[in-house]
């Protein structure tokens, strides 16, 4: 099971990138 907290581990970590990178830098997403 420790491969199923790796991958939401990533996943949650690649999202909250996307979110800050959206707040920060709303128009290199568009």
């Amino acid at each position: 099971m420790e491969l199923f907290y790796w991958i939401g581990g990533i996943l949650a970590a690649a999202l909250l990138v996307y979110l800050l990178i959206a707040l920060l830098k709303p128009e290199a997403l568009s």
